[in-house]
């Protein structure tokens, strides 16, 4: 391995641990990571089956409901870079625990802004409670990609996919979960339940996390003056804000167009997290042991992506009136495409950042995984927000084909690189 005699390892994981083998305290430590991904998307996704059509009877229009859920990610944006930036200062393993134990408590106090009054006041109080829910947010995943890169340096795809598993069990579990709480004990319940949970995963954290040994820094701008790392971020960015226009838009298109109820949208949305879930651990081993072709799985899953998105309304200009099975179908797609397309980036990144001069550590990790996370947070604010605003303006058809022609445009974008890219390698080596 090329971290062998690395502090962090050597501290904590014990020294020459073969590579097919993990010691005790990694499996501890992807536990935690599993326990961060799981309870924090359950947190995340419980809102889409109900909380669009609740803020709509507190008289909220539709581009103001989008950018409640942009407002999060936009937060986690700058909480991502900041953080990513200062991982060596703050300590990793505080910076988790910390970023649980204020996203839990957030989660609750979510729960109860039904009962303030309506208009202004409850979309100020949603704005102030996701916001800061969404820097504890930042804090827990940024640290906890960091982590996981460095303590799986030759497996990190690997890795990631099998977390995905988590992050796509909490996705399919919440919004089903969420709406049977909503119909069976209103609007508070669903909110204090799964702050609970995560509040749940404090003391775990605590308990199994190690302290990781920093060593150099680096910054945010050098690794942002390198092109291939520009050009997968605008591909992270393209399917985050996929991601963030469902959850603020899917629902009431669902209820409105499909005729169905908060429950059965939620069920909907499993169609989406079930194949991202079942396809990261397989798209991850894949990334890991055949890195040359971690592009080619970027450009057809953001195809695919770009396909269904079109069809997921679909496009007025089809001429293909909505139906619920077609939604599925294209939903299932959406899953399948945003995995094969998402697994591989992360790694990509990394390699990059070595590629270029950066030091195999916990500065770079940190800076990489901070990176990432502003970037698909970016996306998260494009998407509800922009995606909102053209919904509320046209349609959702019309919208959804917009996040189709983004995805399109950044798939396309590193094509054309990765194309020139080969073309310079050849005329080198002759």
């Amino acid at each position: 391995s090329s971290q062998a005699g690395d502090p962090f390892i050597t501290a904590h994981f014990g020294s020459e641990t073969p590579a097919t083998k993990m010691s005790r305290q990694q499996i501890l430590t992807l536990t935690a990571m599993a326990s961060i991904n799981f309870s924090s998307m359950i947190c995340y996704s419980i809102l889409g089956p109900f909380f669009p059509n609740e803020a709509k009877k507190k008289g909220v229009s539709q581009a103001m409901i989008g950018l409640i859920f942009g407002i999060y990610a936009l937060c986690t944006l700058v909480g991502s870079l900041l953080l990513g930036k200062y991982i060596v200062q703050i300590g990793a393993k505080f910076m988790i625990v910390a970023g649980l134990f204020v996203s839990s408590g957030c989660t609750v106090l979510f729960g109860f802004l039904d009962q303030v009054s309506d208009g202004t006041v409850f979309v100020v109080l949603c704005f102030i409670t996701r916001c800061i829910n969404a820097i504890g947010f930042s804090a827990a995943v940024t640290s906890s990609f960091a982590v996981s890169a460095k303590v799986f340096p030759e497996s990190i795809a690997t890795v990631l996919g099998f977390m995905e598993i988590f992050t796509g069990l909490g996705l399919i579990l919440g919004p089903p979960l969420g709406g049977w709480l909503y119909q069976s004990f209103g609007y508070e319940i669903p909110f204090v339940f799964t702050g609970c949970l995560l509040f749940a995963t404090v003391p775990l954290n605590l308990w199994i996390l190690p302290n990781a040994v920093p060593s150099s820094q680096n910054s945010f701008l050098r690794l942002c003056t390198r092109m291939k790392i520009l050009l997968i971020c605008f591909v992270v960015f393209s399917l985050s804000s996929g991601l963030g226009f469902l959850d603020a838009t899917l629902s009431i298109f669902a209820i409105e167009k499909l005729n169905l109820s908060a429950g059965s949208v939620g069920l909907l949305m499993i169609g989406l997290s079930l194949p991202y879930g079942a396809a990261s651990p397989v798209f991850g081993v894949i990334s890991d042991k055949y890195p040359s072709i971690r592009k080619w799985m970027m450009v057809i899953g953001g195809m695919a992506t770009a396909v269904s998105f079109c069809f997921l309304g679909p496009l007025p200009i089809f001429h293909i009136r909505s139906q619920l099975w077609l939604t599925v179908l294209m939903l299932i797609v959406v899953g399948f495409s945003l995995c094969m397309t998402c697994i591989p980036t992360f790694a990509e990144m990394i390699a990059c950042a070595h590629e270029n001069g950066f030091e195999e550590d916990l500065s770079t990790l940190g800076l990489v995984s901070g990176l990432f996370s502003a970037v698909w947070s970016a996306g998260m604010f494009f998407g509800p927000t922009i995606g909102g605003y053209i919904t509320q303006a046209l349609n959702f058809e019309w919208s959804a084909g917009v996040q189709g022609a983004l995805a399109f445009l950044a798939v396309r974008t590193n094509s054309i690189s990765s194309d020139r890219s080969a073309l310079y390698s050849y005329k080198d080596t002759t």
